[in-house]
């Protein structure tokens, strides 16, 4: 427990000036969902109070209303392309200044590499930036990517500034099945985040007693409700083609608000620009009907407590001074942003350095992606807002693809850390008329994922994303467009502004070319082993419900 100086106090009883006051103001009150009127006085980074104070800085929020900052409860942040810094940047316009963040993604490209750099990245950000350790790297065993860390590559982590927990247990089955290997590493770590999509009964019993405490996989309000009642904390996500709001906003009550977070879990750059972070989850659930300060609680201190975290969330005496201006709560846009009581401005940004990205594959050959075979086949389709899938059968010859009639596609996964035997399939719901796309973002061993019209254009788009050491590729003819990832092959390290605009002009040109929105983004979980139904990998189809390999056509 922290003991505050004579100094602190004296300001608290104030006797003697705060650092900054803000006043005529309204002030959300998480603990019993209310608002505050008053002043609320700083100092040190630390709120005094609220009550009758003088700052050496006051300001007049006359007509505004203070929230205490947002917090999001799950994220990837290379899942935005951005690194760290500029990350918070971006986030930090829309209220948020804490997130707690798996670093997987990078952990899966580059190991304790990566983990180091996300960390270094973090200091010096304009919010606080906390991770959960990455749990599984590779994702299954059978997953083959550009490190695997074992309980002790992660021991050197625990206690380190930053470094809070677990993150997302994705191996299930290998906790149901008591896996030594997973065991170590649940020992590490009292704060333990979940993973576990459509996992009912006594399996799920067996997972939150094994130590998993919540999940963020939900998609359907009887799955949510299980789990909430079993004791998991629930965090409802909204991401750029994860949107779960709609569907389970009605779990959230005044007896259940305490359990329930909102997180953003995979999110591009355009989607936080344009939309918001979680200022855009506590718009959609007051759309959806939610009561706008339980929206506000959730987004505040049911995420803090989650994590222990009892300095923030709220705006109480010894707590950070961490908040967001807003001049109407129901259409909460957000005005300034303070942080530890000083107000985050922009206009100054660091140089950040790039993690060298691993690339030790060469081209496939034209043979390497060919179909060879007619009948019933398997077909990865996309669902909507999701990112699960379907497993869905066709008749199909070889050479009817592409199917334009029933929109089916050719899918190829490569590699890309060496050269190996490439893994092709079919998917059905991208709507392209022409050309490929291809990405070195394939979760989560970020191997070089594709799909097109053509065998000529998707081998254009890979050898494009090979060539750039990393990036997301378009083509068409002889045009190719590219957002380089020269970090990892994951994250630019421009501003996230001129990121933004580029992913903008390539999806404009996949708009053109017929595609869904955010072609991308569902291209980049089609490899993800841990999510059901049908996915691919370098090996080729992979059944997520049966755990196994499978064949394209049906035996």
């Amino acid at each position: 427990m922290k003991i505050f100086s004579k100094d602190m106090l004296d300001a608290a009883r104030g006797l003697t000036p705060a650092d900054s006051t803000f006043k005529n103001t309204v002030i959300f009150n998480p603990f019993s969902c209310t608002w505050d009127r008053g002043t609320l006085a700083v100092k040190n980074g630390l709120i005094l109070g609220i009550g009758n104070y003088t700052g050496k800085t006051e300001y007049d929020f006359s007509g505004f209303y203070i929230i205490p900052g947002l917090i999001d409860a799950h994220v990837h942040i290379e899942s935005s392309l951005l690194v760290p810094s500029e990350y918070a940047r971006l986030v930090a316009l829309h209220g948020t200044t804490t997130v707690i963040a798996d670093p997987h993604e990078i952990a899966n490209v580059a190991g304790a590499r990566g983990i180091e750099y996300m960390l270094a990245e973090r200091e010096g950000a304009v919010i606080d930036i906390l991770y959960l350790l990455p749990s599984c790297v590779p994702a299954t065993p059978t997953d083959v990517g550009g490190a695997t860390l074992k309980a002790r590559d992660l021991e050197q982590y625990v206690g380190r500034e930053g470094v809070l927990g677990l993150g997302e247990m994705m191996n299930v089955y290998g906790v149901l099945a008591a896996d030594p290997t997973i065991k170590e590493k649940l020992r590490l770590f009292d704060i333990r985040d979940g993973h576990a999509p459509l996992l009912t009964g006594n399996d799920l019993n067996a997972y939150i007693l094994a130590g998993m405490q919540s999940d963020h996989e939900c998609t359907k309000m009887d799955e949510a409700e299980e789990k909430l009642r079993r004791g998991m904390y629930i965090f409802i996500r909204e991401g750029s083609t994860e949107q779960n709001i709609e569907d389970l906003i009605g779990l959230v009550t005044r007896d259940t608000v305490s359990r329930c977070c909102f997180c953003s879990d995979d999110c591009h750059v355009d989607v936080l620009f344009e939309k918001g972070h979680i200022d855009r989850c506590i718009r959609k659930s007051t759309e959806c009907g939610l009561d706008r300060d339980l929206a506000l609680r959730m987004a505040t201190l049911s995420a803090a407590e989650r994590f222990g975290l009892s300095d923030r969330g709220a705006l109480t005496p010894g707590r950070r001074a961490d908040f967001c201006i807003v001049d109407d709560p129901l259409q909460f846009n957000i005005r300034r942003v303070f942080v530890m009581g000083k107000e985050v401005l922009l206009s100054e940004r660091s140089n950040p350095c790039a993690l060298p990205s691993s690339f030790g594959c060469s081209l496939p050959s034209a043979d390497a992606i060919r179909i060879h075979g007619s009948g019933k086949a398997r077909v990865i389709g996309l669902i909507p807002h999701q990112i699960s899938t379907e497993s869905l059968l066709f008749d199909i010859k070889y050479q009817g693809i592409p199917d334009f009639n029933r929109d089916i596609l050719k899918l190829a996964v490569c590699n890309r850390y060496i050269d190996k035997k490439t893994g092709v399939g079919l998917v059905h719901g991208f709507s392209l008329k022409s050309g490929a796309i291809a990405s070195s973002v394939a979760h989560d061993a970020h191997n070089i994922i594709a799909v097109g019209t053509s065998d000529t254009d998707i081998l254009n788009a890979i050898d494009a994303v090979i060539r750039s050491k990393g990036g997301m590729v378009a083509v068409v003819g002889n045009t190719k467009t590219i957002l380089p990832l020269e970090c990892g092959g994951l994250m630019s390290t421009l501003p996230y502004s001129e990121v933004d605009q580029r992913l903008r002009d390539i999806h404009a040109i996949t708009r053109d070319m017929g595609s869904i929105d955010n072609p991308f983004m569902y291209l980049s979980f089609l490899a993800l082993t841990v999510i059901p139904a049908l996915r691919i990998t370098d090996r080729g189809l992979f059944d997520a419900v049966k755990l196994k390999d499978v064949p394209l056509f049906v035996e």
